[in-house]
């Protein structure tokens, strides 16, 4: 097994995944979202904004981990940045797809630990509208398609699943935190 511990939280928008990234860098400096690189425009807060030549020449490097497309932009996960990211701590991927979280998973070897947080779609809308996102209706579709994908992949299995109407931030990453310090300390045993 391998030294890196890694974090993928999945689930749609709204779910609260920057919301318990945060809390976690409360609870340790060691966790750290993973900026994936971003084609194209809009935020860029949280993204490593990245040109289509880049994609192109991590394409051909195979350097490519994952790469999806949403929202009319490109997010790519790729083996450079996850190795900045590792050597720097613990990297906390944010995932909306069960497909690159089972790419993540195989195509970087790390010990990772998956995490669904789900919300009913009334609190996707609610979290939205509150936080001023200009893009609500898009948030819900892609809601939509989030439960469309679990759907699609019965039997995909969760190291922890949390449904954060019901937990607080803190609460939740205390959970993560303790699950990924029993398997660290399972692994060295």
């Amino acid at each position: 097994m391998t030294a890196k511990q890694g974090l993928v939280l999945y689930g749609p928008p709204a779910a609260g995944k920057d919301t318990v990234t945060s809390a976690l860098t409360e609870l340790s400096p060691r966790y750290a979202q993973f900026a994936r690189l971003k084609v194209g425009t809009g935020k860029s807060a949280g993204y490593r904004m990245g040109t289509a030549k880049q994609l192109r020449e991590l394409e051909a490097a195979g350097a490519v981990v994952y790469a999806n497309s949403r929202y009319g932009n490109t997010y790519v996960i790729d083996a450079p940045g996850l190795d900045d990211a590792f050597a720097a701590g613990v990297p906390v991927v944010h995932l909306g797809q069960v497909d690159g979280v089972r790419a993540l998973v195989n195509g970087y070897a790390a010990s990772w630990l998956v995490v669904l947080l789900w919300c009913p779609r009334e609190a996707t809308a609610e979290r939205s509208v509150g936080r001023g996102d200009s893009d609500t209706t898009a948030r819900l579709t892609a809601w939509d398609a989030t439960r469309e994908d679990l759907d699609a992949h019965p039997g995909t299995t969760w190291d922890l699943t949390v449904d954060t109407t019901a937990a607080s931030p803190q609460e939740a990453a205390l959970l993560i935190d303790q699950l990924l310090a029993r398997r660290a300390g399972a692994a060295s045993a």
